[in-house]
């Protein structure tokens, strides 16, 4: 984990989306097919971690290029 975790901290987008029927579905943009799903918002998003803990740990050992968060304009 110790590799992955500078990783971790970093500003991913994180998509959270509703469906009536499945729950909650959650995925990181920058990171392909790194996704997950929970009954609650909240556990959606704890899922959302360890997918993106596995996601990197497996990008990190194939020596994969990990994607950077994109960069978001802030207003205010």
């Amino acid at each position: 984990m110790k590799k992955t975790t500078p990783y971790l901290s970093l500003p991913y987008t994180i998509e959270l989306k509703h469906d009536a029927e499945d729950g909650w579905f959650v995925r990181v943009e920058e990171l392909p097919g790194c996704m997950s799903q929970g009954d609650s918002a909240a556990e959606a998003l704890a899922m959302i971690r360890e997918a993106m803990q596995g996601w990197l740990t497996v990008a990190l050992e194939q020596r994969m290029t990990i994607p950077e968060p994109h960069k978001r304009l802030h207003h205010g």
